[in-house]
């Protein structure tokens, strides 16, 4: 079991990588295969003025919550080298990891309802051993907001949402390009640990 949360976690990153970076080119025309691979707060937002209510809500909950759940037991099972190693994958800021570490630690709960598409909160309250009931109560609660406020806020700005994709129409296959190769830099310049083994 413990080998196939690790594959299933990694399976998560490869996708979310490969449908972060096609997002802008196949978001217009297959919105709910972008959001089903990545369900990152822009394809969610982009994909509003062309997918229906349901499958919005549908695919981006089950999506939001399996990468989570997943997070959630890789870090209540392998801890601290789970941390670190996910730190080192996703690339962003350390003072950022930082300051979501300390706000995980301060207020738990408060932090999977307000972040609950952040990796490292997920895996930090696993390790910290927080109730797997009292995760999923607010975990689902958070995903549902989150995917209201960006459903009505798709809503808003739909016709700027479709304006800014038309244009991009023109260099998707660029903008794709140049998004894959900077996943390739970054994570050619990454120094891993190496992903924890069961």
């Amino acid at each position: 079991m413990r080998r196939l949360l690790v594959i299933f976690t990694s399976f998560l990153f490869a996708i979310g990588t490969i449908g972060t970076n096609i997002g802008p080119a196949l978001v217009d025309n297959h919105p709910a295969m972008v959001i089903a691979m990545s369900s990152r707060n822009r394809n969610l937002f982009a994909s509003v003025p062309y997918i229906n209510a349901l499958p919005f809500f549908t695919i981006g909950f089950l999506r939001l919550l399996a990468a989570a759940v997943a997070l959630f037991f890789v870090g209540r099972i392998y801890g601290e080298r789970a941390l670190r190693w996910t730190e080192s994958q996703v690339g962003e800021m350390p003072r950022i990891y930082r300051w979501t570490e300390a706000a995980t630690v301060r207020a738990g709960w408060l932090a999977v309802f307000l972040m609950p598409g952040s990796n490292i909160v997920c895996l930090l309250v696993g390790h910290l051993g927080m109730a797997p009931k009292k995760f999923f109560t607010f975990i689902t609660a958070g995903i549902v907001m989150r995917l209201v406020i960006l459903w009505y806020g798709g809503k808003a700005f739909e016709d700027q949402i479709r304006a800014s994709l038309k244009y991009i129409d023109k260099y998707q296959w660029w903008v794709v390009g140049a998004l894959f190769a900077i996943s390739f830099f970054q994570t050619a310049r990454r120094q891993s640990p190496g992903a924890p083994q069961p």
